[in-house]
């Protein structure tokens, strides 16, 4: 028994191309958690304070930042 030879063509050539990248396309990533982004501010600070976060050299501001979360008991 033959088979009907089938056309290569899609009925809908748009669906089919819809259907092709939707199964291509990798899924989203797991939400991660976020930290909370950083704000730029303008701060004023007591020299002698400033200089005793920058004696350690990079990462001054982040020293900086984790006193006053320490000190905002968010730590």
């Amino acid at each position: 028994m033959a088979t009907k030879p089938t056309s290569r063509r899609p009925a809908d050539p748009f669906a089919a191309a819809e259907a092709v990248f939707k199964k291509a396309a990798p899924p989203p990533p797991p939400k991660a958690e976020i930290p909370a982004l950083k704000e730029q501010v303008t701060l004023r600070i007591d020299a002698d304070v400033l200089e005793f976060f920058r004696e350690d050299g990079p990462g001054w501001q982040d020293r900086i930042n984790a006193v006053l979360r320490q000190a905002a008991g968010k730590d």
